[in-house]
């Protein structure tokens, strides 16, 4: 019985060995193929990369801007890319040079700690702080860099006694954010409580209505407040394309500025396919 069974044991094994599961096959990849660029491509990629280094050149706007600060709140509005927080670099360093203060204020912790790390690159670890929900570093220094709700609070508890806002300069960074449905009333509290001594700065790419804009903060804070636009155009073009699973790129948009007819193909056959699913769980 020992040797049948054995038998059968073997005879077992000979069979799982006479017929072995397959194997996955393994999809071979060429990594360093080069991919295909149609002349869509070849447009859209034109052109980018690192320009050759030149002397920089202030543009008009950026120079007004600074002129304008010497006696009057300024809102610029420009488009992303054009130079608006030179501008607020170049009036902190006048201010720095002078041992005045400034704030620099921003809607994100992100943003706030990418513009501290520039702002120490440019002044000096030792006279830029940071003040955000999570993080209070050097916050005596002479240019403070924070989330506008951290300044704002500041300046409730200056209005509770607990001291002036120490700053000459008030750089409130993307400016829009007045309109926005649950936060803008932090940016109107701080344009309304900012004492008329401390000069404001305001930038943005996307205001619409600037002039009005301006008007209403020269009411409720009695300075007046200059707009200087910036150019109508980026100075660097936005290019937008879709990479797809087979990993080709497609310009989002053709020469006619419209949805790139294969793009479109692929969208509407998505939507069939959805629709094919669903309709084939419901029954």
């Amino acid at each position: 019985m020992t040797r049948r069974g054995g038998e059968r044991r073997k005879s077992g094994q000979n069979r799982r060995r006479t017929n072995p599961e397959p194997k996955p096959e393994k999809i071979q990849t060429d990594r360093h193929a080069k991919p295909h660029h149609t002349a869509e491509i070849r447009r859209l990629l034109e052109g980018i990369g690192t320009p050759p280094p030149s002397p920089f050149k202030p543009d008009p706007f950026q120079l007004e801007a600074l002129a304008a600060l010497e006696f009057e709140d300024v809102l610029v509005t420009a488009p992303t890319g054009s130079g608006k927080t030179w501008i607020a670099r170049e009036e902190i360093k006048r201010l720095l040079e002078q041992k005045r203060r400034a704030w620099y204020t921003t809607p994100l912790k992100a943003l706030t700690n990418s513009k501290y790390q520039e702002f120490i690159a440019e002044f000096g670890a030792e006279r830029v702080g940071i003040l955000t929900g999570d993080r209070k570093e050097n916050s005596d220094a002479p240019l403070i860099v924070g989330t506008t709700e951290i300044y704002r609070n500041q300046l409730f508890d200056s209005l509770r006694g607990g001291g002036e806002v120490n700053a000459d300069l008030v750089v409130l960074d993307e400016a829009h954010y007045l309109a926005d449905e649950d936060r803008g009333h932090v940016w109107e509290e701080a344009i309304i409580l900012t004492p008329p001594r401390i000069r404001l700065l305001l930038l943005s790419a996307t205001i619409g209505n600037a002039v009005e804009f301006a008007a209403w903060i020269e009411e409720v804070r009695g300075v007046r407040c200059g707009v200087i636009p910036g150019p109508q155009k980026r100075p660097v073009p936005l290019r937008s394309a879709v990479l797809l699973p087979d990993k080709r790129l497609l310009p989002l948009l053709n020469d006619k500025g419209q949805l790139n007819p294969e793009i479109a193909q692929l969208i509407e056959r998505n939507r069939d396919e959805r629709e094919q699913s669903r309709y084939r769980r419901r029954f």
